[in-house]
């Protein structure tokens, strides 16, 4: 599978576009100016834009960059999230509800911001309710991340499935998975994680027309380049984006180290 080179820095790999930046935050302002883009193309064709953002360090300078964007009137953007632990105190700070709320939500006046609560007495109810929210307003732009052990959302390698007929579901966290939250600072050790989750299934996100993927620091370098040289296949749960025109993905010179090698 050969690379197509567009520009310094950028290539092409089965019709999903790369941007490679030297840091985070060239990655992420990067990362901004395309997702500013997408909204103004759908904004002029109906006036409102349904957002997905994922809640992750990794995110820190995509978010920091987006919600600088002037031309962005969040006002005209229903907010969604795409997953949440089960049985975290609502405000704890490792809770993704409250590092959106922190890192963007609070920063703006949206149109709607819609939180996914993990801590119901039904998981099941809350699988239906979020998902009726998310069939009433269909997903324009996913705002995501990838993880080490490859999962988007928390679609781990045990629980993805990529013709998934739920729009939302319950998992089991696989010890890489809560690893790499005691790696992000989120958790002080793997005991205090969380077992479960709720999270978006990988056709949820698949739906919605337009992913922008930002994945830095060299501890993805590992899931960058099996998600593009590995086979389509749930093991790898990223590689779903193989050949999808609409998925953009944004990585800093280390997430891109093993990818480049390879190439």
């Amino acid at each position: 599978m050969e690379p197509v080179f567009t520009m310094e820095k950028q290539l092409v790999i089965d019709n999903v576009q790369i941007t490679i930046c030297d840091t985070r935050i060239e990655m992420g302002l990067a990362a901004a100016r395309h997702t500013e883009n997408l909204y103004r193309h759908i904004l002029s064709e109906r006036g409102v834009v349904n957002m997905i953002f994922a809640a992750a360090p990794s995110q820190d300078e995509y978010l920091e960059s987006l919600i600088k964007k002037t031309e962005i009137d969040f006002s005209r953007v229903n907010a969604f999230h795409m997953d949440e632990y089960i049985g975290l105190e609502k405000e704890a700070p490792a809770s993704f509800g409250v590092y959106l709320r922190t890192h963007i939500f609070d920063k703006a006046a949206f149109k709607s911001i819609n939180y996914i609560d993990g801590n119901v007495e039904t998981c099941s109810e809350e699988c239906f309710r979020y998902g009726k929210l998310i069939s009433a307003f269909p997903v324009d732009i996913v705002c995501a991340g990838v993880g080490e052990n490859g999962h988007i959302a928390f679609n781990d390698p045990e629980f993805a499935d990529f013709n998934d007929p739920q729009i939302m579901k319950v998992v089991e966290l696989d010890n890489i998975c809560r690893q790499q939250q005691v790696n992000d600072g989120c958790f002080p050790s793997i005991n205090d994680v969380p077992k479960k989750a709720l999270t978006l299934t990988i056709p949820t996100l698949m739906n919605a027309k337009y992913r922008v993927f930002v994945i830095p620091s060299k501890r993805k370098a590992k899931a960058v380049h099996d998600m593009f040289l590995s086979s389509r296949n749930e093991t790898v749960p990223a590689s779903v984006i193989q050949g999808d025109s609409c998925s953009s993905v944004f990585l800093d010179r280390d997430s891109a180290e093993f990818l480049l090698k390879d190439l």
